[in-house]
Formats: C-alpha cells, structure tokens, sequence
C-alpha cells in the first residue's frame, strides 16, 4: 500500500541539493518513464512528483522521500 498519495509535498536528495515538489501520479505496476521500464508494485510503488521550482518530473521510490508539512 502507498504511503503517499497524490497532491502530497515531498522531498528528496539530488544531484543538485535537496529539491520539492508535489506527488503527480502514483504507479503500483511497472511503467516506463524517459526510456526505460521501472518496477513498481502496490507493495513498493514508485511515485512521479513535480519540482516546486521547474517542470522537471521525477520518479522515485518510496524510500527516497520525505514527506513535509503542506
């Protein structure tokens, strides 16, 4: 089961510092995402979330996320 949902603000580690955004889809099936196939269950879902600052789309695995206060 996920434990994020859609519209939930979250943030996570990159190259670049510690970046937000919000959740846009949540995947609990394998999907493809900027060419290559990613694993996700309903066990381990990965989430899609927008950066606050860009455009830029992530995908990242649960783990990788902190949620913060809305």
């Amino acid at each position: 089961m996920a434990k994020f949902s859609t519209n939930d603000h979250v943030s996570w580690n990159s190259e670049a510092g510690r970046v937000s955004g919000r959740i846009v889809k949540v995947h609990e099936a394998d999907f493809d995402y900027k060419g290559h196939r990613r694993r996700a269950s309903k066990e381990e879902p990965q989430y899609e979330i927008e950066s606050d600052k860009t455009d830029h789309i992530a995908a990242h695995k649960e783990g990788a996320l902190t949620k913060l206060d809305s």
